[in-house]
């Protein structure tokens, strides 16, 4: 049976529930099974839940949600179940033996759907990177090719759902974290628009405005039917996105009708390297199957995208909140936190934090206000949506994203050539999807990115149901899988 269901999305997997063909119990220990046999080759599922998971399985208060039964997985970063170990990715987190005390918002509208958390996921330290390999689990291997990584941050998941643990996990995106590792594994990785999830109780906004939550799964219906269950506002937010007119999963069935879409098959000008060959391929294969469903293509840009002020206000903003980040802890530690306990990268990006002013920190916000407002303008000049490949270049080495003692900063620069497009929409807070519509001759997934404006995710979600019909991936499995 474990095999069977591993082919089935999380909306199939409830289904069979809904219908009385399998016990909740069932599911989740069918999933716990392929999780014990794949995990030790990929280490994406870092923390075990397992005897938890199989308890709200047989428990009769197990919520009768959309998704009841459907086992799940918890990224190991701000969204914390309670009563749960909450590591960050941080070997300071685990040594000051972190546990949730209750249901962040999301974890509890996950719960209320009836999904059964089974663990969490690794992510690299605080989400700073688009590699999963933090020190405290050891890195996550690309269940398509193990000498590489599955991307960053939600990598964990990634790996997990690409190799069918599970059908759909949880993930965030501060600079790319769900469509990064999504190109990297082969699977949909929606980016919400700013405010369409809460992020509460903890926070009213993430990295400025930055930093949203949704999954990673293996089909748009699932994505759809996921952000159903947890989109909207929560008591205290200080903004959130319009109400969806209809429910997602029906968008996601429903013809996207005629559309013009811009595209880019090159790199920013701010960037060092040019895109990769797989990627410009990839990006123009998409455009000519876009064509041929109808819509009109064309290489066009906003023009913000070629603004450098674009990295600028990138970096400013995510060291600076590291900078604050590492000072609550310092504040519940009672003390300074020394070098050696937090990993390399975070040290030297919280140390550039440090070195940034006041008035260039505020600067930074109103050009991420400024940069969306250009954005804004491409669409009101009659696009619908712009199609960019999701990475620079093809899922990298173990290893590659890792920063040197002699020059750490060295690989910010590595980092952008790598996701020169996905922090686009962490500034401008669009909702962008990345499809796994290419593979590299080599056998690589090459995912491909598609914005829309500001609170669309129904366009996004209609263009991706039409392309998955015409292009279905759901029956490619890479060499690691349950």
């Amino acid at each position: 049976m474990t095999e069977d269901l591993a082919r089935l999305d999380a909306v199939a997997q409830a289904k069979l529930v809904a219908d009385g063909e399998v016990l909740p119990i069932e599911l989740v220990d069918a999933a716990i099974e392929r999780i014990e046999k794949v995990n030790p080759t990929l280490n994406a599922v870092v923390t075990p839940l397992f005897e938890k998971a199989r308890a709200a399985a047989r428990s009769p208060e197990l919520p009768k949600g959309p998704f009841s039964g459907v086992p799940f997985l918890l990224k190991d970063l701000i969204c914390g179940s309670a009563g749960d170990p909450i590591l960050n990715g941080s070997r300071l987190m685990k040594a000051m033996k972190m546990v949730q005390p209750f249901d962040t918002n999301l974890a509890a509208r996950y719960r209320a759907a009836g999904l059964v958390f089974l663990g969490k996921t690794s992510t690299p330290e605080f989400g700073l990177t688009a590699t999963s390999e933090a020190l405290v689990y050891g890195p996550t291997r690309n269940p398509w090719d193990t000498t590489r990584s599955p991307g960053g941050s939600s990598g964990g998941s990634a790996a997990a759902v690409a190799s069918g643990m599970v059908p759909a996990a949880h993930a965030n995106d501060g600079g790319g974290s769900i469509r990064i590792p999504a190109s990297a594994c082969g699977i949909v990785g929606l980016k919400t628009s700013r405010g369409r999830i809460s992020l509460g109780p903890l926070a009213g906004e993430g990295w400025n405005g930055l930093a949203g939550e949704h999954v990673v799964s293996r089909t748009v219906r699932d994505s759809a039917a996921l952000l159903d269950a947890t989109e909207g506002y929560m008591p205290g937010d200080p903004y959130a996105a319009p109400p969806p007119a209809r429910p997602f999963a029906e968008e996601a069935k429903r013809a996207p009708g005629r559309l013009r879409i811009g595209y880019m098959d090159r790199s920013p000008k701010w960037t060092r390297t040019p895109l990769h060959a797989d990627c410009v391929a990839a990006v123009r294969d998409v455009a000519r199957l876009l064509e041929s469903l109808g819509h009109t293509v064309e290489v066009r840009q906003p023009g913000a995208v070629d603004d450098p002020q674009l990295e600028k206000t990138l970096f400013t903003i995510i060291a600076s909140q590291t900078l604050g980040l590492l000072a609550v802890y310092e504040a519940m530690l009672g003390r300074p936190i020394r070098s050696d306990e937090v990993e390399l990268w975070t040290w030297t990006i919280a140390e550039a934090g440090r070195k940034v002013p006041m008035l260039e920190f505020l600067a930074a916000v109103e050009s991420r206000n400024g940069l969306s407002r250009s954005f804004g303008e491409f669409y009101s000049a009659g696009f619908d949506l712009f199609l960019t490949p999701t990475l620079g270049q093809p899922p990298q080495p173990l290893g590659a994203l890792t920063p040197t003692a002699d020059n750490p900063m060295g690989a910010w620069d590595k980092l952008l050539d790598f996701i020169p497009f996905t922090p686009m929409q962490n500034i401008t807070g669009e909702p962008a999807i990345s499809l796994p519509l290419h593979w590299s001759a080599s056998g690589l997934p090459i995912g491909v990115q598609l914005v829309a404006p500001w609170g669309r995710e129904d366009v996004l979600l209609r263009i991706a149901g039409q392309l998955e019909a015409a292009r279905p991936w759901r029956d490619r499995r890479p060499p690691v899988s349950a």
